[in-house]
């Protein structure tokens, strides 16, 4: 935080981005490939939020975005701990906004849907994504593009009154999302 305060001229939004999944039956999934995706998806947007705060505080401004996802509303066979990890985004998210709005510091949450990165390339080795996209109401994946474009508008100054807010980028999956397996 400080070499980007030092190198950019000051530290104005934080977009804490990363995740990892191991996806895996609850029953079946070892105790590490869980504690590490909570350390990789939840502990980095705790340890990067805690580490700007003061500055935001001692500013009295900031934006602060997490990167959640759709799974840490919904569920699906095998995502049990990528939708933990995004649940306790959406939570602490909300949590952090509470204790920032009296500094003027805004956080907010973009829950992509299914985006074709790396994460998600497993799900669509199969049929090429087909199965998948049948059950989005949009009938198709969102683009890095797209999502980004939502982060800008949550960052920037056309939702300086939003803080607390969870915002869907799915295609309308999350309406439709919570039984059964990735196809």
């Amino acid at each position: 935080m400080e070499r980007a305060r030092a190198e950019l001229g000051g530290l104005h939004i934080l977009v804490n981005n990363a995740g990892i999944t191991r996806d895996g039956l609850i029953y079946t999934m070892a105790p590490g490939d869980w504690l590490e995706v909570m350390r990789v998806n939840f502990g980095g947007v705790f340890n990067c939020t805690q580490a700007a705060m003061g500055h935001f505080m001692a500013e009295r401004a900031g934006v602060i975005v997490n990167i959640s996802s759709v799974m840490g509303e919904r569920a699906w066979t095998g995502e049990s701990a990528y939708a933990a990890s995004k649940g306790a985004i959406n939570a602490f998210t909300r949590n952090c906004a509470l204790e920032l709005a009296r500094f003027k510091v805004r956080v907010n949450a973009v829950l992509p849907g299914f985006v074709p990165t790396d994460l998600v390339g497993g799900l669509l080795t199969k049929d090429g994504g087909k199965g998948i996209k049948r059950r989005i109401p949009w009938r198709d994946f969102a683009t890095p593009e797209q999502v980004a474009r939502v982060v800008a508008f949550v960052a920037g100054p056309d939702a300086e009154y939003m803080t607390g807010e969870l915002l869907r980028v799915d295609g309308g999956a999350a309406a439709v999302l919570g039984t059964g397996r990735p196809d």
